[in-house]
């Protein structure tokens, strides 16, 4: 069969998934889009090259050529957004506010099925936040925790630029000796560093919230910590590790220091590179970045 029925079919597929995706706004129905956006350059310009004899190479070696072309123009690309964003006078790690517009909880019956299952396990709602990520443009996000208070799970809601609503779960739980235990699918490139006594564990590949919260007790379990009752409000503890995490990162280099912000950005160098890297990752394999 003619390699040009297989891309054609190949460009029905990808459009076909991003119709479904501004349904779903699903971060592995991006991947599986972006994986075949790039397949379907590679052999299409090869094809057409190769067909109107405008390149005198074999066609596997064009395929390979403009595979890699599509790899040089996408990393200028996201190495333009990371520059913007590192001149942008938006916080990396905002502030958040109790959000009181009632506009906490999203009325479509996918998200809706989140809530009532979140209830129907025993958690309440604690507080809904929000914070500004730029243009207008809020998360936001819905704290809720179990009777022991031992537990959070912060269901954050992600504004996409085709209007639909991607959602993102991080669950919590603190022991007697500071520490923090989190476990969350957020596939929102960081690439910065933690605390030593956070331990974090990323897994965007998985969107169901009854999985990741088994996760997270697995966890919780096999660690030996004692579990502690959170004390401060979810607004206070997040703000604080907003805080935290900012410092830590810019005594460890991935930030420029306050001061020299405005002037160099807000990323170092190894800071632009980590970000691109946990990009590409997150972008095409669904896992982030891991570092030495």
């Amino acid at each position: 069969m003619e390699p040009s029925y297989f891309i054609l079919a190949a460009i029905i597929l990808s459009l076909l998934l991003m119709q479904l995706n501004q349904r779903l706004a699903s971060p592995l129905v991006s991947i599986a889009d972006r994986w075949l956006r790039w397949l379907v350059f590679a052999f299409g310009a090869a094809y057409l090259c190769h067909d109107f004899k405008l390149v005198d190479r074999p066609y596997a070696v064009l395929v390979v050529v403009f595979f890699l072309v599509w790899f040089l123009g996408e990393t200028l690309y996201n190495w333009l957004i990371i520059t913007a964003e590192s001149l942008s006078p938006l916080p990396l790690f905002p502030r958040y506010g109790v959000n009181t517009s009632g506009e906490e909880w999203p009325v479509q019956p996918r998200l809706l099925k989140i809530r009532e299952w979140l209830r129907a396990q025993g958690f309440r709602q604690v507080q809904a936040l929000k914070a500004e990520i730029g243009g207008g443009i809020y998360l936001r996000v819905s704290v809720y925790q179990d009777a022991q208070a031992t537990i959070r799970v912060q269901v954050t809601f992600l504004p996409q630029a085709n209007g639909a609503i991607s959602v993102c779960y991080g669950v919590s739980s603190v022991t007697a000796d500071g520490g923090r235990y989190i476990t969350d699918n957020l596939y929102i490139p960081f690439a910065g560093f933690f605390p030593e006594n956070w331990f974090v564990e990323r897994r965007p590949w998985s969107r169901s919230l009854r999985r990741l919260l088994s996760r997270h007790r697995a966890r919780l379990a096999s660690s030996g910590a004692v579990i502690a009752a959170f004390e401060n409000d979810p607004l206070s503890d997040l703000n604080a590790a907003q805080q935290e995490l900012d410092q830590l990162n810019t005594e460890l280099g991935f930030l420029h220091p306050q001061a020299e912000r405005e002037d160099l950005g807000k990323f170092t160098q190894e800071g632009r590179y980590r970000v691109w890297k946990e990009i590409w990752m997150l972008n095409y394999l669904g896992r982030p970045a891991r570092y030495e």
